[in-house]
């Protein structure tokens, strides 16, 4: 029985642990689809926000100015998609499509650029990665240990997810993001800034995309390489339709999806004899199951990826 409890404690704390990136890109993506702007490109700017991390957190050594500046950097890859969709009409899912081919191939230019032709950051020391927090107030192998002891950014996550339910549901800056993805010319009408509005949730999802993978390279591991993001973003992007583009839902759809790594991560250190690329594939296995089980005919926003033009 004790060891029974330890191992659903290990599987829960690893989904506490890799669920975290999923909910900030997935908070992300809710936002930008809220506002009508599909954001497909969550996985390049999961990337470049996990390089940009990884690299000022090794050279600026402190890693909320690592986490910050993660951030920012998946906001300037936003910033392409929020000019090319909203400003120029272009379909949201090329658009996305460009910023997952461009996302690996500049952080692996950024990489070679800043550790002298590597493709991979050097490490950062344990000191300067994100701090885990309540380290102190379970003992040390405890099953309470073991779930609640997590790095800071899984608990930022969650405090995310009230935020953004918040924003969305309580304020009228929310109610007015809704209005614009639902029906943007009668929100016009009322004289709503709607170029204003999709640019918000676009470039509020690129900053939240980059948090999610800054939470990768400066808490998960210490560094980035190549195979880090590896699908996150598309897991989210899953996670976001799943969950109804509703953030409370979206949550409960990340959760279901880190329980699916840390299970892999838990049978490949037992003694069971099961291939590791069969371990790898379980992830997307459920993922992709669970969009076929449960999803449905499920239908984002009114005027989710339907290009808009100013009528005066």
């Amino acid at each position: 029985m004790n060891n029974l409890l330890v191992n659903i404690a290990g599987i829960l704390g690893i989904t506490l642990l890799y669920a975290a990136p999923l909910i900030y890109t997935a908070m992300g993506g809710v936002v930008s689809e809220n506002t009508g702007v599909v954001n497909i490109g969550l996985e390049g700017m999961m990337t470049i926000g996990a390089v940009v991390g990884a690299i000022v957190g090794y050279y600026v050594g402190n890693p909320w100015i690592a986490f910050f500046s993660a951030g920012l950097g998946g906001m300037a890859i936003a910033l392409l998609h929020g000019i090319a969709t909203i400003h120029f009409g272009a379909d949201h899912v090329v658009s996305g499509t460009a910023l997952n081919l461009l996302g690996p191939g500049l952080s692996i230019f950024l990489a070679r650029l800043f550790f002298k032709g590597a493709a991979m950051t050097k490490p950062i020391p344990f000191k300067n990665k994100m701090p885990r927090v309540l380290t102190n107030v379970f003992p040390a192998g405890s099953v309470g240990d073991m779930i609640f002891s997590q790095y800071i950014t899984v608990y930022i996550a969650f405090l995310l997810v009230a935020i953004v339910f918040f924003v969305l549901y309580k304020t009228k800056l929310g109610l007015r993001m809704r209005s614009v993805g639902e029906h943007p010319h009668a929100a016009e009408t009322l004289g709503i800034d709607v170029y204003k509005l999709k640019y918000i949730g676009v470039l509020t999802s690129g900053f939240l995309a980059g948090l999610g993978g800054a939470s990768l390279s400066l808490a998960v591991v210490a560094n980035f390489r190549e195979t880090l993001i590896s699908g996150q973003g598309f897991i989210a992007l899953a996670a976001v339709i799943f969950g109804g583009w509703k953030p409370h839902t979206t949550l409960l759809a990340c959760l279901l999806f880190g329980a699916a790594e840390g299970l892999v991560i838990f049978m490949g250190s037992t003694s069971i004899s099961i291939s590791p690329n069969l371990l790898n594939m379980l992830p997307y296995v459920i993922t992709m199951i669970s969009m076929v089980l449960f999803v449905g005919e499920a239908r984002g926003p009114s005027a989710n990826g339907i290009p808009y033009k100013r009528t005066k």
